[in-house]
């Protein structure tokens, strides 16, 4: 098969346009500029992806670039975090540069901005300065200090940068235009006093350049140029110009260009808010599993390529959207699904024991690590007589639909026997505390006895109560439950804190667990993704749920998060997202006849108009034996793709291969379809 072509975004199409109109590729040059004032988020790591993988795309360099300016907000912690993370993600960059390398040039450039009178000293207080700003429809009004002399403001100016005045006495301003429609030109600040340490330059100065001021000249001197950047800058970028203007000679002209910032359902990205978290202990610290930092992510046991794909899949757009956090937990889960090692963990155990099981003998039989991985190999796991399996995994009498354990019924423990319930002990309050089974000994796994192949429709995982480890088990979910917690705007964003967001249970484990290192990952077996804490000990071992094996949230949330807007008429249908009436279609797809059916798939595929690529994603998971989800997946997503002129990626294209071979020849027929259009091939 051919190499697919991707498509390219818009800032590719810049680019490329910029190269074919006389930009030299050897000038490209990009840069990531957090400020350090923070934890990186999740929201940085699209800002990272874009600017890192354009380097990547164009063998271009990538500059790390602090910009800190704030002395009162920013800390050297903040900067190691910010390094740790990037190369954690897997990207290099070329230079670690700082503005305040820029200080003295900045001051320079200064001097000669007011001697060119196009700079001033204002003496006015802040909220005067605000108040003379004017309005969108309003000219502001001219400072009374906007016609000093050049003389009398680098005296000043050169006051200021000796400590002689105190914070808030005076402000340096750019004098442009307090006309403009555009509220950023109407002379805007470019230093303040601050006696403030710096993390890095200490007590050399006490004035401090304005973000808008250092920016673009920080970018000019480093020679960028594309200056990327998210879509709340998009008005600045006439300032940003202007102030290029006053300095350019003959470097590279940086370009500014903006995209669409990520932001996720059921999470906060502004880093004032994340640090109240922190400081009034709703969360132990800015890895807090709970938090959507990248420390955070990582700690709980999300991976670089994770992470990574999630940003591929969202892409690079022009407009605002939020992404559900579901296709996050989707990217984390396929990518731990090819990698974590397979292991039996047991986090509400009810005693199990085979009565015809020899008393005191073991067995240790052999597990496969990965059933996704040849090369991971096996592993020994102990068997004994007495186990521990899951509470909800027996039930005394049960419906045809209850596969697990009850009895009279047999089920396979995995890895090991088939065994069937005989009987219960219960304690005083009526509570089960044992369960009696008997084994059949010729039916072992792997054994190949007629015994062993016969077929039994549930199988548990266990785990040999003398051999096993206890664990602190720390189950997280999300830390809010509204969609939108910093959506409202008359109710603070802490009022939507999910009080079950994490719960501390005692585990059992199977023993080959006792070394596991800090931060390894694991799939506990019919239960979800696992990985070592740092708290962790080798006397006190403590686990993280990353994630579960399904997306169970939507079954699960509260009430108040799945209630759509009433309307005031209750004549009125509620309104159905296009998603869901995708999924309410495919429910009964294959239940229809052909007229009907054919009838559903118009629906469905008016309906895929109006849905994102990202909100499919998540249902390529959909169980094999829910065929006509698939279906209708499979009907939309050739809609969405064709309507966005894109190609499928690696995961649209998993998918389709996947039906290509399943027994319902409806999803055959349309999976081919899509296989044949885009020239996918098994």
């Amino acid at each position: 098969m051919s190499e697919e072509k991707k498509p390219l975004n818009f800032i590719e199409h810049i680019i490329e346009e910029d190269l074919t109109t006389g930009m030299s590729k050897e000038n490209l040059r990009f840069r990531f500029p957090p400020e350090p004032n923070g934890y990186l988020h999740i929201g940085h790591t699209k800002a990272i992806g874009i600017s890192f993988g354009l380097g990547l795309k164009y063998n271009a360099p990538v500059n790390l670039r602090f910009d800190d300016t704030n002395p009162a907000k920013e800390e050297q912690e903040y900067v190691d975090a910010i390094k740790e993370d990037i190369s954690w993600l897997g990207y290099q960059w070329d230079k670690e540069c700082y503005s305040s390398d820029y200080f003295q040039q900045l001051y320079d450039w200064t001097i000669l901005l007011i001697k060119e009178g196009k700079a001033y000293v204002d003496s006015q207080s802040a909220e005067t300065i605000a108040s003379q700003k004017g309005t969108t429809t309003e000219a502001g009004t001219n400072s009374p200090y906007r016609d000093r002399s050049v003389e009398e403001n680098l005296d000043l100016f050169q006051k200021m940068k000796e400590g002689k005045f105190d914070e808030g006495e005076h402000v340096v301003r750019a004098k442009i235009d307090m006309a403009d429609p555009n509220m950023l030109m109407r002379d805007p600040l470019m230093y303040r006093i601050l006696k403030k340490s710096h993390h890095r330059t200490g007590d050399d100065w006490c004035i401090y350049p304005m973000y808008d001021w250092t920016h673009g000249e920080s970018d000019y001197i480093e020679n960028i140029s594309h200056s990327l950047c998210s879509l709340e800058f998009k008005p600045h970028r006439k300032l940003y110009d202007w102030f290029l203007d006053q300095v350019y000679d003959e470097n590279i002209r940086p370009k500014q260009r903006e995209f669409a910032r990520l932001n996720l359902s059921y999470t906060i990205m502004s880093k004032r808010k994340l640090l109240r978290l922190v400081e009034e202990r709703v969360v132990s610290g800015w890895d807090d599993p709970r938090m959507p930092t990248i420390s955070a992510l990582r700690r709980r046991g999300y991976t670089p390529a994770s992470i990574r794909k999630f940003v591929e899949t969202v892409g690079v757009a022009k407009r605002e959207n939020v992404i559900d956090v579901s296709l996050l937990e989707f990217c984390v889960r396929e990518d731990l699904n090819k990698t974590a090692k397979r292991v039996m963990a047991v986090l509400d155990p009810v005693k199990l024991v085979i009565t015809n099981y020899p008393k005191g003998e073991e067995e240790w039989l052999d597990a496969e690590n990965n059933p996704e991985d040849e090369a991971a190999g096996s592993r020994k796991v102990p068997f004994s007589r007495e186990l521990f399996i899951e509470r909800e995994d027996f039930k005394e009498e049960a419906g045809r639909k209850f596969f697990r354990l009850t009895l009279g019924k047999e089920v396979r423990l995995k890895n090991a026997y088939i065994i069937k319930g005989e009987g219960v002990i219960k304690d005083d309050e009526g509570n089960i505390t044992e369960i009696h089974c008997t084994y059949d000994p010729k039916s072992k796994s792997g054994s190949g006895t007629e015994e062993s192949k016969r077929n039994v429709k549930g199988t548990l995982h266990w785990v040999s109560i003398q051999h096993a480890i206890p664990a602190e088990i720390r189950i997280y979910d999300r830390l809010f439950n509204d969609e939108a917690p910093d959506g409202h705007k008359d109710k603070d964003f802490m009022e939507f804190l999910n009080p079950d967001s994490l719960k501390v249970i005692t585990g059992h484990l199977e023993p080959s667990l006792a070394e596991a290192n800090h931060l390894d990952q694991f799939q506990f077996q019919r239960l979800g993704y696992f990985n070592v804490d740092n708290d962790s000990k080798s006397n006190t071992l403590v686990f993280n749920k990353t994630v579960g094996l399904r997306d169970t949230w939507a079954k699960t949330k509260p009430a108040s998060t799945q209630q759509n807007t009433q309307n005031n008429s209750q004549n009125k249908q509620r309104e159905v997202p296009a998603i869901e009436e995708i999924k309410r279609a495919g429910k009964k797809y294959t239940n229809l006849p052909e007229d009907k059916r054919a009838a559903l798939k118009k629906r469905i595929e008016e309906a895929a108009k109006s849905v994102t690529l990202e909100e499919l994603v998540p249902l390529y998971e959909t169980a094999v034996k829910k065929a006509g989800t698939r279906i209708a997946v499979m009907i939309a997503l050739h809609i969405v793709l064709e309507n966005n002129e894109l190609e499928p990626d690696q995961l649209a294209k998993d998918f389709i291969i996947k039906a290509i071979d399943d027994k319902n020849e409806l999803l055959q027929i349309e999976s081919q379809q899509l296989a044949t259009k885009y020239k996918i091939q098994p």
